[in-house]
């Protein structure tokens, strides 16, 4: 193990934001981990992983461990599903590559999705009609403490939108060491969203599979996003927000054009980035920090931005939406 001190972890972080770390060093399994833990005697650390969902707005005074867990491996497998592991530190869309290569579905409309496996249970990351809490079996990870190894099933996750245990009553007391996935022998293709089968349509898809879910997901996914290698940016900043049926329909008669989505609990989920772009926001510019040109959901580093310079963005941003629509977004970044 390498330990670097005063380090910039701007190749680390998707917005290219130029923060430093007082001490650096990676980890490539949980006893690596735990004498990284010794190392930092009670001196506070941040866990980094792919670095995609976070915000860099100031530099870090302790130590950054990087999670390197590597690894893939089917573990079981009975007549429908294949469990297949894989370590935390794995890139996410490697590893749904990786599914789709052996026929695994499940996963493939989380195709480009950036970061690492061991963000999509702690984000329940999600889009195009799937959640990690759809094809999730259980997770190992460590407890910072006292060393130990848990295992939290479907239910000791407690996923929501966007959310798990990890992010709220245990933020902070686990590191993710590796995540279970149970997935299709047998794919059951989602194309559930409409943007899929229109893309598929264009792209002339005449048998559908898993593959070609997977290149459609890519294709949408690369028209409408920036990519981090040429912009910074951590992909959708604000969540979608859900509204009382009754606020929508106030909300209808006012904004004919706003695009909203049923919930199980009667409630509607509205499109944080029409709201935005209604609100004036897309394409603005203030410096190096933005809201993306083709979707206004997406705030960008465009070269040299502070991470204070984009959080104040995403302030002007949520106070504009809340005085001319009421209501209330949330970030969906993790602020640092």
């Amino acid at each position: 193990m390498q330990v670097q001190e005063n380090f910039s972890l701007k190749r680390y972080n998707t917005f290219g934001i130029d923060a430093k770390a007082h001490r650096f060093a990676a980890f490539h399994a949980g006893d690596e981990l735990a004498q990284l833990l010794e190392l930092t005697g009670g001196i506070p650390f941040m866990i980094l992983g792919g670095g995609s969902n976070i915000l860099l707005t100031k530099d870090i005074p302790g130590w950054v461990l990087k999670n390197e867990i590597a690894g893939i491996e089917k573990v079981k497998e009975d007549d429908e599903f294949v469990y297949v592991k894989a370590g935390a530190g794995e890139n996410w869309h490697r590893f749904v590559m990786h599914c789709i290569e052996h026929n695994w579905g499940g996963v493939e409309n989380l195709s480009l999705i950036p970061g690492c496996v061991g963000a999509s249970p702690m984000q329940n990351i999600g889009a195009y009609g799937v959640e990690i809490k759809d094809v999730f079996h259980e997770l190992q990870a460590f407890h910072v403490k006292d060393h130990s190894i848990h295992t939290f099933d479907l239910a000791a996750c407690e996923f929501g939108y966007r959310e798990s245990v990890f992010k709220r009553k245990l933020k902070g007391q686990f590191v993710i060491l590796s995540v279970t996935y149970r997935l299709r022998k047998h794919p059951v293709l989602n194309t559930s969203y409409g943007a899929i089968n229109e893309e598929l349509a264009k792209m002339g898809v005449k048998e559908l599979s898993i593959r070609a879910i997977s290149e459609a997901v890519i294709s949408i996914r690369s028209s409408k996003l920036p990519d981090p290698a040429e912009i910074g940016n951590a992909g959708s900043f604000f969540k979608n927000p859900s509204v009382t049926k009754e606020q929508y329909d106030e909300l209808k008669l006012a904004y004919s054009s706003i695009v909203g989505y049923p919930n199980a609990d009667g409630s509607v989920k509205l499109a944080a980035g029409w709201l935005i772009e209604q609100a004036g926001w897309k394409g603005y510019r203030k410096g190096d920090a933005g809201v993306h040109a083709k979707q206004a959901l997406v705030l960008v580093n465009y070269g040299n931005a502070k991470g204070e310079e984009v959080y104040e963005l995403s302030g002007e941003v949520l106070a504009s939406v809340k005085e001319k629509f009421g209501v209330i977004l949330e970030r969906e970044v993790n602020l640092i």
